[in-house]
């Protein structure tokens, strides 16, 4: 059975470092995610791709960004939707928070078009997520906030999740199940 468990943002962090890129970890997660739910290839050269840097090396077999590449790809398999956002842990502040949300989306929206390309086979409910997952991308993080926000920002990353659930399915599951019939 493939590892569904996220490796520790920490780990990100310094595998990112390491690598020269620019991203924060939930940024990099989404643009993983992107990728992945667009339909982009998982072969050695997925790195290049879907940070669109054909002069990135290809990253480690072992390393932390292939585990969160096939943790991420192994949950969004998952028929029980056990797909996770990579972001800050409950006890940090809510801007860093949402502020790490809106980081994601716009890590996933750039993958994600590189993936799909142009016309990717959208329902009409994924349209209307991927413009959402846009304002999302958009938005800057308040700095503080009472126990509302925090409500809020727990739908926010609910929604999120189930966007990129959907995009997926119509990108990659779809397809597939399509192929499958013929």
């Amino acid at each position: 059975m493939q590892e569904t468990a996220l490796p520790a943002s920490s780990g990100i962090r310094e595998a990112i470092d390491a690598m020269g890129l620019a991203q924060s970890p939930a940024e990099f997660h989404g643009a993983v995610c992107g990728w992945i739910a667009g339909g982009g290839a998982l072969d050695d050269g997925w790195l290049a791709k879907a940070m669109a840097d054909d002069s990135l090396p290809a990253a480690p077999r072992d390393g932390a960004l292939t585990r969160l590449r096939d943790a991420s790809a192994a949950q969004f398999a998952d028929r029980g939707f056990g797909f996770e956002l990579l972001l800050p842990e409950a006890d940090a502040s809510l801007a860093e928070r949402s502020g790490a949300l809106f980081d994601w989306c716009r890590g996933f929206l750039g993958a994600f078009g590189l993936a799909a390309g142009a016309t990717p086979p959208l329902s009409d409910e994924s349209v209307e997520a991927l413009a959402d997952l846009a304002r999302l991308a958009a938005a800057a993080p308040q700095e503080d906030g009472d126990e509302e926000d925090e409500d809020a920002l727990g739908e926010l990353e609910e929604f999120v999740r189930v966007a990129a659930l959907l995009l997926h399915g119509d990108c990659v599951l779809g397809p597939r199940h399509r192929q499958q019939l013929n």
